[in-house]
C-alpha cells in the first residue's frame, strides 16, 4: 500500500469554512488579511507585509493561526511559548504581545474571548489551510483516477511551502508543529512522486529521489521510489545498490532490516518482474483533459462505392475487442485509393474505439521512408507520454508504446508503409486494439494480417464518383462523354477525381471537351498493370490540364527534396513574388496535385513528387532553369540561415567567410522568430545540402552548414547533420576544391568532438588544417586550431591543447574574428584551470566574457560564463562560479541549447561537489545525464563518475559503486585515460 499523508491536526470547525463551501483546489479571491506559516511566519493586509513583531509575538500568532479560529486560554499560550518554566511575568507578557498584535492586524482578526484569545481567518486566508484543501481536493480526484489533476493539485500544494516552517518562531508548541508540518510535506512529496511513477515519468523522478534521499536517508519509501525509478530508467544496478546502500544504513544507525515491502522490490527486480515495467496500477487519463488522439485525416464527402471492401474490414475492426490484435493490410497500385478507403472505415469503425485513433504517413513510396522509432516518438507524445519520458531506442519505444496502448482501445492507421519491417514495431499488439495498413506491396511476411488487394473501380462505380464531384446535372447531360472519360482514366480514384476536379472548377468546358482532351493518346500514357506507370499516367491526366504558370511551379517546386517547402522558399524557387507565388500554389491545391501542409506550407505526395521531376526532365526549356531554380533555393536557405547566425552570433567573422548569394532570403523581427525559422526549416536546409553537392553550387552548400551549426550544436538534428557534412567532405573530395573541403572537415570534426567521437574528429582536424593552408582559409585554420585545443583538453593532453588554443587565438586575431578569439579564451581558460593556474584562467575567462558582452552576444556569453564558473569554482569561489553557471544555464534553456544545459549541470554539479554540498551534486548530476551533454558516451561517463563522488559521500555507497562500473565500461571501450581513474574508485571493491 501506498503511505497517504496525514492532514494536520488541527481543522477548521465544521461551519461555512470547510473545504466543502468552496471549489475544490481553488480558493476564493485573496482576502483583505493573509497569513502564512509555512515558512517564516507573515501577515499581510492587501499587498502589504505587516509587522509581526518580535519571535515570540509571532509565537503567539502561530500558535492561534493553528487553532483554526477556536480560543486559546492564556494558560495554553504560556504553555505553547514557554513550556513548562515560563517567566515569572508570561501573563503580561501575552497580554503585551496580544495588545501589539491587535493593533498591527485588521478590527475584528484578534479577538479576546472568555479570558483567551483568537485569530478569526478567512475562507483561503491561510497557507496552511490553502494546502489542507488542495490535497483534499487532490485525494479526490486521485481516487476518480484522475492523476494529471491529482499532481498538479499536490504541487499546487507543496509551492505554498517557503523554506522551513514556522521558521525562527521559539517555543514548543513551534517546534511540534514545525516536526509535524515538515513530515506532512515530506508525505505529500512521497506521495507526488509515486504519481509520478504511476504516469511514466520515473526519468525525470531520479534527480530529486536522489537529492531526498540524501537529505533523508533513513526513509524508506523514497529508497523504494528511487529504486523503482531507476529499474523504469533501465538503470538495473543502481536500483539494486540502492537496496544494498539501504540495509547496510539501517543495520548501522538502527539495527534493524529494511521492511518487507522493500524486500519484495529488490526481489521482483532481481527478477526482472515484468509488472515492474509499468505502474502497479493503470494511469486513468483525467476526466476533463483525457489524451485521446484522434489524428484520422478528414474523410471525403463523395465517397463512392467499394461497399464489400467497407463491410469487410468494418466487421474485422468491430470485433478487435477481446482478441490480442486486427490486423488489415490494404496493397494497390499507387492511386487506386487505399489511403481513402482505410481513412473512411477507420471513421466508420472509430466509435469501437473509443480511447483514441492514430494516424501516419509512412512515406514508403519515398526515397526517405519515416524511421519506426521517429513515429512511435510521436504516437508517444500523442498519447500523453513527456519527451523527457520517451526512451531513445526502437526497441525500448516500442515497448513503452504497447505498455501506453495496454488497457485502451486504439485504433492506428499506418499509410503507404514500405514494407512489413517498417511496420511491425508500430502494431499496438494489445487487446482491444487494432491496425489498418495500406501499402504498395502485399504484406505476406506480415503474420496474422488480413490482406486485402484493392484494385481500379468498377465502371459505375468510377461514373457514380465523377457524378459527385462534377455534379449530377452536367454528367446527365453528357453520360456517354462522362463514360469516356472514366474509361480514360482507367477507373484509377485518383485519375478520376483529379480530372472531374478540374471539369468541376472550369464552368465553361463541357464533359465532352474533357473526354476529346483525354482521347488524345498523346496527352497520356498507356495503361500498365502495376507500379508507377499506372500512378504517373493518372498524374499526366491533371498535369495536362494545368495554364502555364502553374505547370511551371508544379514542375520546379518538386525538384526540391525537402519534406515541404515554405511559402518563402517557393518563391525563391519560382522567382516570383509572395502573393503569385501563393496564388498559383493554392490552384496547385484546388487540383490534388499539391498538399497545404498546413498554412504557408506545401508538400508533394511522393510519388507525384516524382512525377513532377518527370515532367521538369521532359518539359522545362531551358534545360538550365532547373538548376538555377535549385540555385536558388539555395541562395535562400543560406542567406536566411546566414541572417540567423548573424543574429545569434553579431562580430562573428563566419559570416564573412560564407559564399556570396544573389538572391535574398528571410527576414527575422527578432532573436526567437530567427531560432524558431531554422530550427523548423532543418529538414529542408539539410536536404538542401544534400542535393546541392555538385560543381556549380558545392561552395555554398558548404557554407550554408556552417551558416546552420546550432541544428548540430542543439542535438535534435545532429545525426542529419553529420551525415550531410560526410557527404559534403567526400563530394568537395572528389572535385578537388581544398577550400570545401577543409571547411567540411572542421564542420565535420565540430559536430564529432560534441558527441564524444574525438580519435575521428581529430583526423579530420588534422587534414583540415592542410587543405586549409593549401586553399589559404583563415576560417579552416583558426576554427581546426581552436577545436584541436578542445579535444586535446578532454582526452588529457593539457600541453598539446594549450599550444593549439594559443595558436588559434592568434588566428582569429589575424582574421579580425573577435567572436572567434572569445572562444578560443575561454578554452584556455578551462585547460590552464585545470593545470591549477586558477588566477590566469580568471582572467582569460572575462577577457572573453568582456569580448562577447561588447559584440552583444547571448549565446556564447552563456560559454564564456560556464568556463568563468568552473575557474572561480577552482579558486574556491563557489557562491561566485554558481551564479555564472545558473546564468548559462538560463541562456541555454533560452535558445534551446540542450545539450549545452545537460553539460552545464555537470560544471554545477562539480561545483556543488567542491563545496562539500554532495546532495545537490547528485541532483545536478542526475539532470546532466538525463539531458544528455555535449561530448556524448565521455561526458555521460564523466556524469556517472561525479554521480558516484556524491553518492558515495552521501553514504550510498553501492549505487554509487554501480554508477562507476557503467562509467568504466564506457571509458574502456573508448580507452579514455579516465578509466584509470574509476579503476582506482572501485578498488576497494575489488580487494574486498
Amino acid at each position: 500500500m501506498v503511505d497517504v499523508p496525514r492532514v494536520p491536526e488541527q481543522r477548521r470547525p465544521a461551519s461555512g469554512n470547510t473545504p466543502e463551501g468552496r471549489t475544490e483546489g481553488h480558493p476564493p479571491e485573496v482576502p483583505a488579511s493573509r497569513f502564512s506559516v509555512l515558512g517564516p511566519v507573515r501577515a499581510w493586509l492587501g499587498p502589504d507585509q505587516l509587522n509581526t513583531g518580535s519571535p515570540q509575538q509571532r509565537a503567539l500568532l502561530a500558535a492561534l493561526l493553528l487553532r483554526d479560529g477556536r480560543t486559546a486560554t492564556a494558560s495554553e499560550l504560556i504553555d505553547a511559548l514557554w513550556g513548562e518554566e515560563p517567566p515569572s511575568q508570561a501573563l503580561a507578557a501575552v497580554r503585551t504581545y496580544a495588545s501589539r498584535l491587535r493593533k498591527v492586524l485588521p478590527p475584528g482578526v484578534l479577538v479576546s474571548e472568555s479570558g483567551g484569545y483568537a485569530v478569526q481567518v478567512a475562507d483561503g486566508a491561510l497557507d496552511l489551510a490553502v494546502a489542507e484543501d488542495l490535497w483534499s481536493a487532490a485525494e479526490k480526484a486521485r481516487g476518480a483516477g484522475d492523476l494529471c489533476q491529482a499532481r498538479t493539485l499536490v504541487n499546487k500544494a507543496l509551492g505554498l511551502w517557503d523554506g522551513e516552517p514556522l521558521a525562527n518562531v521559539p517555543g514548543p508548541y513551534a517546534d511540534t508543529q514545525r516536526t509535524r508540518l515538515d513530515e506532512w510535506r515530506l508525505q505529500l512529496l512521497e506521495t507526488r512522486l509515486d504519481m509520478d511513477l504511476e504516469q511514466g515519468c520515473h526519468a525525470e523522478a531520479v534527480s530529486e529521489l536522489t537529492a531526498l534521499t540524501a537529505a533523508h536517508p533513513l526513509r524508506e519509501r523514497l529508497r523504494e521510489l528511487l529504486m523503482l525509478a531507476l529499474y523504469r530508467s533501465g538503470r538495473q544496478a543502481e536500483a539494486l545498490a540502492v537496496y544494498a546502500d539501504t540495509r547496510r544504513l539501517l543495520a548501522d544507525e538502527l539495527g534493524v532490516d529494511p521492511r518487507p515491502g522493500l524486500k519484495e522490490l529488490q526481489q521482483r527486480i532481481l527478477q526482472a518482474d515484468p509488472g515492474l515495467a509499468e505502474p502497479s496500477t493503470p494511469a486513468q487519463e483525467p476526466a476533463t483533459t483525457v489524451v485521446r488522439p484522434a489524428q484520422l485525416p478528414a474523410t471525403v464527402p463523395d465517397f463512392t462505392g467499394r461497399a464489400s471492401f467497407v463491410d469487410e474490414l468494418s466487421d474485422i475492426l468491430s470485433t478487435a475487442e477481446g482478441r490480442v490484435m486486427a490486423v488489415s493490410a490494404l496493397a494497390g497500385i499507387g492511386g487506386v485509393g487505399k489511403t481513402t478507403l482505410a481513412v473512411h472505415v477507420a471513421h466508420v469503425a472509430r466509435a469501437h474505439f473509443p480511447d483514441g485513433q492514430l494516424y501516419v504517413d509512412l512515406q514508403g513510396a519515398g526515397a526517405r521512408v519515416a524511421e519506426p522509432e521517429t513515429v512511435l516518438g510521436a504516437f508517444l507524445r500523442a498519447l500523453g507520454t513527456a519527451d523527457s519520458a520517451i526512451p531513445d531506442s526502437l526497441e525500448e519505444r516500442a515497448a513503452l508504446y504497447r505498455s501506453v496502448l495496454d488497457g485502451r482501445r486504439v485504433l492506428v492507421l499506418l499509410d503507404n508503409a514500405r514494407d512489413a519491417a517498417q511496420v511491425r514495431p508500430l502494431l499496438p499488439g494489445m487487446e482491444g486494439c487494432a491496425a489498418l495498413v495500406t501499402s504498395r506491396v502485399r504484406m505476406v511476411d506480415l503474420a496474422g494480417a488480413h490482406l486485402v488487394d484493392l484494385d481500379v473501380m468498377s465502371p459505375e462505380e468510377a461514373l457514380l464518383l465523377f457524378t459527385r464531384i462534377v455534379g449530377e446535372e452536367r454528367v446527365t447531360a453528357e453520360r456517354e462523354a462522362a463514360l469516356d472519360v472514366v474509361a480514360a482514366c482507367g477507373f484509377l480514384p485518383l485519375a478520376i477525381r483529379i480530372a472531374a476536379s478540374r471539369l468541376a472548377a472550369r464552368r465553361t468546358w463541357t464533359v465532352s471537351t474533357l473526354a476529346a482532351k483525354l482521347a488524345d493518346e498523346r496527352r497520356r500514357l498507356d495503361e500498365l498493370q502495376a507500379g508507377d506507370l499506372a500512378v504517373k499516367a493518372t498524374f499526366e491526366l491533371g498535369y495536362g490540364q494545368l495554364e502555364p504558370a502553374q505547370a511551371r511551379a508544379f514542375r520546379l517546386l518538386g525538384l526540391a527534396d525537402g519534406p515541404d517547402l515554405s511559402l518563402a522558399a517557393a518563391a525563391a524557387v519560382l522567382d516570383l513574388p509572395l502573393d503569385e507565388t501563393e496564388d498559383v500554389l493554392e490552384s496547385l491545391v484546388d487540383t490534388s496535385l499539391v498538399e497545404s501542409a498546413a498554412p504557408g506550407r506545401y508538400r508533394y505526395h511522393d510519388l507525384v513528387r516524382l512525377y513532377a521531376r518527370a515532367c521538369a526532365e521532359r518539359d522545362e526549356q531551358p534545360p538550365g532553369e532547373r538548376d538555377a531554380a535549385m540555385s536558388r533555393l539555395l541562395d535562400f536557405y543560406l542567406a536566411s540561415a546566414a541572417r540567423v547566425y548573424a543574429i545569434e552570433r553579431p562580430g562573428d567573422r563566419t559570416v564573412d567567410h560564407l559564399e556570396p548569394t544573389e538572391h535574398a532570403g528571410q527576414d527575422f523581427t527578432d532573436d526567437t522568430k530567427a531560432l524558431d525559422w531554422l530550427h523548423s526549416e532543418a529538414a529542408c536546409i539539410l536536404a538542401c545540402v544534400q542535393q546541392s553537392l555538385g560543381a556549380g553550387m558545392l561552395r555554398r552548400a558548404v557554407s550554408l552548414l556552417l551558416a546552420s551549426k546550432d541544428l548540430a550544436e542543439s542535438g535534435a538534428s545532429s545525426l542529419r547533420y553529420e551525415s550531410v557534412t560526410c557527404a559534403a567532405r567526400d563530394a568537395a573530395a572528389a572535385l578537388g576544391d581544398s577550400l570545401a573541403e577543409g571547411q567540411a572537415r572542421v564542420a565535420l570534426a565540430q559536430v564529432l568532438s560534441k558527441v564524444g567521437h574525438f580519435d575521428r574528429a581529430s583526423e579530420e582536424l588534422a587534414r583540415g588544417v592542410e587543405l586549409g593552408s593549401v586553399s589559404k582559409d583563415p576560417w579552416t585554420i583558426s576554427n581546426a586550431l581552436n577545436e584541436q585545443g578542445i579535444i586535446a583538453y578532454c582526452v588529457n593532453q593539457q600541453a598539446a591543447s594549450e599550444a593549439y588554443l594559443h595558436k588559434a587565438v592568434e588566428a582569429f586575431r589575424a582574421d579580425a574574428n573577435r567572436a572567434g578569439e572569445a572562444s578560443a579564451l575561454c578554452n584556455l581558460s578551462r585547460v590552464l584551470a585545470a593545470n591549477g593556474r586558477t588566477p590566469q584562467a580568471i582572467d582569460l575567462a572575462r577577457q572573453g566574457m568582456s569580448i562577447y558582452d561588447d559584440l552583444g552576444y547571448n549565446f556564447r556569453l552563456a560559454n564564456a560564463r560556464s568556463a568563468l564558473g568552473i575557474a572561480l569554482s577552482d579558486a574556491g569561489q563557489h557562491t561566485e562560479a554558481l551564479v555564472e553557471l545558473n546564468e548559462a544555464l538560463r541562456v541555454f534553456a533560452e535558445v534551446r541549447q540542450r545539450l549545452w544545459e545537460g553539460t552545464t549541470h555537470f560544471r554545477i554539479a562539480q561545483v556543488h561537489l567542491s563545496a562539500r554540498r554532495p546532495a545537490q551534486a547528485a541532483q545536478h548530476a542526475e539532470q546532466a545525464l538525463s539531458t544528455g551533454c555535449v561530448g556524448g558516451d565521455w561526458m555521460r561517463a564523466n556524469a556517472l563518475t561525479l554521480l558516484g563522488r556524491s553518492l558515495d559521500t552521501i553514504g550510498q555507497v553501492d549505487r554509487a559503486r554501480a554508477c562507476w562500473r557503467e562509467a568504466l565500461t564506457i571509458y574502456e571501450a573508448s580507452r579514455a585515460p579516465e578509466a584509470e581513474e574509476v579503476r582506482a574508485l572501485l578498488a576497494p571493491v575489488a580487494a574486498a
